[in-house]
């Protein structure tokens, strides 16, 4: 029997069956020993085969996935979702604060896998003028970069509605740091989901983990799930995203305007730190490169150094 992973809670995953069941599965041990270097070798939006006893015996080849590091243990992965058409990034300047190199290093992975990547600056309610010209420059910089950008407040549903028909008949995970309001922005993009929302831990000014485990929620509650075509991938919040399997040659192609003057660089082999006829840092120096994207590059680069992908970027 053949199905489609909706839900992974860690060690049980709800499978939606080609033929509308919604079974509760598990994986055998030995699954986990074929080649997988994976915390979680089933996915959500992994397309299975079930077998006797309710067991997963199958994945079916991905078209691709969003993973990262797992943050427990630097030998494997995590991955966050698979088989999707895009991913929406919610990101805030204020309460918490996204960082610039946790966007790049997501829209890069995303990148290496060929998954586009929407930016959702979330929060507006919030800003004063100062954070609003900072966040303005960064909506600036993504879109210059060829990125979607949208500004919303998930919180009075200022802007929301421009978000909703991009979702339709689409498969959308949906990540972001802790706190930057996942939750609440499910809330108004389908009403009825009723996803927990919690207050921003005053003390560290990071957000909670109100979601615990990665759930498809399809956009239109009134279909019956196995009529459903487009689904939001609810995952839980993430605080660092640590880059996995990244060869330091292939990088500079996950950064697009990076990879746009690596073209003219004097070698082929360009790693854009310190050669001389290098394009990408007369761009820098003449500031068609942002810093920040640079500074992220060199992060990226230097991730063979264990432990940097711990802290919380």
């Amino acid at each position: 029997m053949k199905g489609l992973v909706i839900k992974n809670t860690g060690s049980w995953y709800t499978v939606l069956t080609d033929d509308g069941q919604l079974i509760d599965c598990k994986i055998k041990g030995n699954f986990r020993l074929k080649g997988i270097r994976s915390t979680n070798p089933v996915a959500v939006g992994d397309r299975v085969t079930v077998g006797e006893g309710d067991w997963i015996t199958e994945i079916e080849d991905r078209k691709n996935y969003i993973i990262r590091k797992s943050i427990n243990l630097s030998k494997q992965s995590h991955i966050l979702a698979a088989n999707v058409d895009q991913a929406m990034l919610v990101v805030t300047v204020v309460n918490p604060q996204t960082s610039t190199t946790f966007i790049d290093r997501f829209l890069a992975s995303a990148e290496a896998y060929r998954v586009p990547v929407i930016l959702v600056f979330n929060k507006t309610d919030l800003l004063d003028e100062d954070m609003r010209r900072y966040q303005e420059a960064m909506v600036n910089l993504y879109h210059t970069i060829g990125y979607e950008c949208y500004q919303i407040s998930a919180c009075n549903g200022d802007g929301v509605e421009v978000l909703q028909p991009l979702l339709k008949d689409k498969i959308t995970l949906l990540s972001g740091n802790s706190g930057v309001g996942k939750s609440t922005l499910i809330n108004c993009l389908v009403p009825g989901a009723s996803q927990r929302t919690a207050e921003i831990s005053d003390a560290h000014n990071t957000g909670q983990h109100t979601t615990t485990f990665s759930e498809m929620i399809p956009i239109d509650l009134s279909l019956p799930l196995s009529q459903s075509k487009g689904f939001l991938i609810d995952t839980p919040g993430i605080k660092g995203f640590g880059t996995f399997d990244m060869e330091p040659e292939e990088l500079t192609s996950y950064f697009k305007e990076i990879f746009h003057f690596s073209q003219d660089c004097r070698f082929s082999n360009c790693t854009h730190t310190h050669e001389p006829g290098c394009a990408v840092l007369k761009a820098l120096e003449d500031r068609y490169i942002a810093e920040s994207r640079y500074q992220s590059y060199l992060s990226m680069l230097n991730d063979k150094d264990e432990g940097k992908y711990r802290e919380a970027y």
